[in-house]
């Protein structure tokens, strides 16, 4: 073969690998944005990355499309390994065209889609697009549309984290709607379905890019996205983090670590953190750091229905999903955001055999018009449902209230659960103390000489016979009661016992998710 060969194929590569051009790339940085191939070298392990389809080109010859060259056609898409681990990615290329989708662009992110479902691999999706290549028309449309398709396929198969680095408006956000776990970067990422332009010809209101779909407010208000980062570096590594809680596919499990931790570590801060009086809040978050290996964890959607929690961490080096109420938000009532949130979260971990540890601390389901009219019915059974569906092991702990409703929608025994621990301080019961002695103890508060004495009398004797972890316990509810000081040996052996655990559910098409 000639020298001149091998310098063509040289000089072909260079050119693709500039992308749109250096001035291009410039104006990339200095909006605060890596460009493609810069995101996913630091995605992959040093060297690992294998790029697939790079003499791709389109063949739309409208408009100006028949003299634009589109090096890559606009996305890097390909392999390597993350943490010794085999990875598919592609990314959007922003300078090349805007990162338009067209028909070939389509069809090699679809390429790198099939592979992975192949080899039973994550896909990581980085998107920064102008959105649908308006001069390839249906064909762009069509290209979407094999996306959505195959996004829609994997799901439950393989991991798929969507990456938002730039703007993703109109049809492209389905794609990321559809995967696992979508990341957004502040002010430089944003998505939504119709502009601010668009917004404010048809209804006449005028928002900011950043307010309609920015990182915080997918992240806080709309719960679309769920994770949020202050820089595309972070982004990255919060993302090699979450890779490290998940398998590879749904046939396996995640990877296990090496502990540092003692695993019969008492945590004697426990026995006292919850307070004397029921009403009081604390914080949910300092059991869980008390009781995962090092304190550490991944929490997922932290600014969103704050009063449900949900994270990625650790017992024993191995990886759980971890649905705790928060006492500190709404005290820690379920509503609507909550139970979507929870609901989610829990199909997650069980399509990717991850086992679930409940924190519960719950007085109800939110009351409230706006929660009736919004469905809250219907949205409280999405956790009902993904419990009941679920066959990972599932472990509780009750530290204080589980009433009614809600104690069955964080998945009581009735609903799968497979151990059962309760605090002392539990209080397991169909409603709260107050509200169920105005009912029970009706006519004794009304007859008696000083009915206000006589109410607080019979709510302290509802609590001494009933808001206890006994009860529950004596008819098997409660598998056992225990000091809260041991919770961390008593978890790690549960989950070790239930490792072996194989439950299946009726062969179905599908159930019908009450969405």
């Amino acid at each position: 073969m000639s020298i001149d060969k091998i310098q063509d194929l040289q000089q072909r590569l260079d050119s693709i690998r500039e992308g749109g051009g250096k001035d291009r790339i410039a104006k990339q940085h200095k909006a605060g944005k890596l460009t493609a191939r810069e995101r996913i070298n630091l995605l992959m392990d040093e060297g690992s990355f294998v790029e697939l389809d790079a003499f791709v080109k389109h063949r739309c010859t409208e408009f100006d499309m028949k003299d634009t060259d589109a090096p890559a056609e606009g996305v890097v898409t390909g392999y390597g390994t993350v943490e010794g681990r085999l990875v598919y990615a592609y990314a959007q290329d922003f300078t090349v065209v805007g990162g338009s989708l067209g028909e070939m662009h389509a069809k090699k992110i679809c390429k790198v889609l099939d592979l992975a479902m192949k080899m039973g691999a994550p896909v990581v999706g980085i998107n920064d697009s102008g959105g649908a290549r308006i001069q390839e028309g249906v064909d762009a449309l069509s290209g979407y549309g094999q996306i959505f398709y195959r996004n829609t396929i994997a799901s439950g198969v393989i991991p798929q984290i969507s990456v938002i680095m730039g703007p993703c408006a109109g049809g492209a956000v389905y794609s990321p709607a559809l995967t696992d776990f979508i990341f957004m970067v502040e002010k430089t990422s944003q998505m939504f379905i119709t502009g601010p332009q668009v917004i404010k010809a048809v209804t006449g209101e005028e928002v900011s890019s950043e307010a309609l779909g920015g990182a915080m407010t997918h992240n806080s208000i709309s719960g679309v996205a769920h994770f949020i980062s202050q820089n595309e570096e972070i982004c990255i590594a919060e993302i090699k983090r979450l890779l490290s809680y998940l398998p590879s596919n749904n046939l396996e499990t995640a990877p296990v670590f090496e502990v540092s931790d003692d695993l019969n570590r008492i945590e004697e801060a426990l026995n006292t953190i919850i307070p004397e009086n029921s009403n009081k809040p604390y914080d949910m978050k300092d059991i869980i750091a008390a009781l995962v290996d090092n304190g550490e964890y991944m929490e997922v959607q932290p600014y969103y229905a704050q009063n449900i929690i949900t994270a990625f961490a650790r017992l024993n080096g191995a990886s759980i999903g971890i649905i705790a109420n928060q006492p500190k938000v709404l005290a820690g009532c379920l509503d609507i955001n909550a139970s979507d949130k929870a609901g989610r979260f829990i199909r997650t971990c069980d399509a990717f055999n991850i086992p679930i540890l409940n924190l519960i601390d719950v007085p109800g389901f939110l009351p409230g018009t706006n929660q009736e009219y919004g469905g809250i019915i219907r949205h409280g059974a999405k956790m009902l449902y993904a419990y009941s569906e679920a066959t990972v092991p599932i472990v509780n702990v009750i530290t204080r209230k589980a009433y009614g409703g809600a104690y069955l929608a964080m998945c009581s025994k009735d609903l799968g659960a497979d151990m059962v621990f309760a605090w002392p301080s539990a209080e397991i019961a169909v409603m709260g103390p107050e509200g169920a002695a105005n009912i029970i103890f009706k006519k004794d508060i009304e007859t008696a000489e000083n009915p206000a004495q006589a109410r607080s009398e019979k709510i302290q004797e509802y609590k001494d016979r009933f808001a206890t972890p006994y009860v529950a316990a004596s008819r098997g509810f409660v598998d056992d009661v225990i000091e809260p000081a041991t919770t961390r040996q008593r978890l790690i052996s549960a989950f070790d016992m239930l490792s072996s655990k194989r439950e299946t559910r009726p062969s179905k098409k599908h159930g019908n998710l009450p969405v």
